[in-house]
């Protein structure tokens, strides 16, 4: 059966924010975060816009000092000094405010020392060209420079199992980094999501419950250098204590699964999501081994990455 997940297996949050009100105007007040957040045609869109904008305004005032000062209808008199030599219409003004700001020069248009408002011009001109410059780029810098695209190569199975290890019952699933470069400091945590409601009678309808892997004794700290298989124990302090296997076709949960660390090439943050729903819970199931010993080098066999197979395992919750 399929339901309306809280996060897909992707990692994507299916949460939309509506009705916003005024609390919309904070989006502008960090309008740097805003654009980064932008899918990228809007970022490639913005970024032409403004550049395409900012330079036809900018040549326009170029122009229209020309057109003041009368500059337009004595261009090709060799006895005026104009504001700018050599412009005499709006491309070739267009063309010598896009010499001056890439700094090309090519010599044939240049400034008078008779035109204060010329200068003027050309430092406002320089500083809002920089500020434009720092802005866009280093937004597109830091979009590109996203560690995204690092957390699709973080693997996680495609189900969750419910077994015995070291005579205990655990749920247990496994992670694996397809990449040869190392994620530092990597951590996991699991959320329980699961509707209740209180002793005075609240209904929450997405309650987040925080599942054990392992904090006390750092097992939830992982050197991801191979698939491993994350372990919850199921004890008395767990949500899962009363959970069998009939009472498992009844329930209705999400565990969501966070994994965080630093790339190890860019020292970045980078952090990759998955859920599970109760159908993607296997009871009395075991992951299939993975690794294998070659000639002087341990193997990753990633075609056995999701497997399972059934283990004996009793049906019976750990209260019972």
């Amino acid at each position: 059966r399929e339901r309306q997940r809280f996060v897909d297996k992707n990692g994507r949050c299916n949460v939309q924010h509506g009705n916003l009100g005024g609390e919309s105007s904070r989006y502008l007040s960090d309008l740097f975060t805003t654009l980064v957040d932008l899918k990228w045609r809007w970022n490639l869109l913005i970024f032409l816009l403004t550049y395409t904008v900012a330079w036809l305004v900018m040549a326009s005032m170029w122009w229209g000092i020309a057109y003041l000062r009368g500059d337009l209808h004595r261009a090709h008199d060799d006895t005026y000094s104009p504001c700018v030599a050599n412009v005499y219409n709006f491309p070739s003004a267009f063309l010598f405010f896009i010499e001056t700001e890439a700094t090309i020069g090519y010599g044939h248009r240049y400034i008078t020392e008779r035109c204060p408002e010329g200068i003027v011009l050309f430092l406002f001109q320089s500083l809002l060209g920089s500020i434009v410059d720092a802005f866009l780029i280093g937004c597109m810098f830091i979009k590109m420079s996203q560690p995204k695209k690092r957390a699709e190569t973080l693997m996680f199975s495609r189900a969750a199992v419910i077994s015995q290890r070291d005579g205990k019952l655990c749920l247990m699933f496994r992670v694996g980094n397809l990449r040869n470069s190392h994620m530092v400091s990597a951590q996991i945590r699991c959320k329980l999501i699961k509707s209740r409601q209180t002793p005075e009678g609240e209904f929450l309808p997405l309650d987040q419950c925080e599942l054990d892997v392992g904090f006390g004794t750092g097992a939830d700290q992982l050197f991801l250098v191979s698939p491993l298989t994350i372990c919850h124990e199921i004890n008395s302090k767990s949500p899962f204590f009363c959970l069998s296997q009939r009472s498992l076709r009844s329930e209705q949960f999400e565990i969501v699964v966070i994994l965080e660390g630093i790339v190890e090439t860019t020292g970045m943050t980078c952090q990759a999501r998955t859920s599970y729903t109760e159908d993607e819970v296997l009871w009395g199931h075991r992951f299939l081994p993975v690794m294998s010993l070659e000639d002087g080098f341990f193997r990753v066999d990633y075609s056995q990455f999701h497997a399972t197979f059934e283990v004996p395992t009793p049906p019976y919750s750990v209260k019972e």
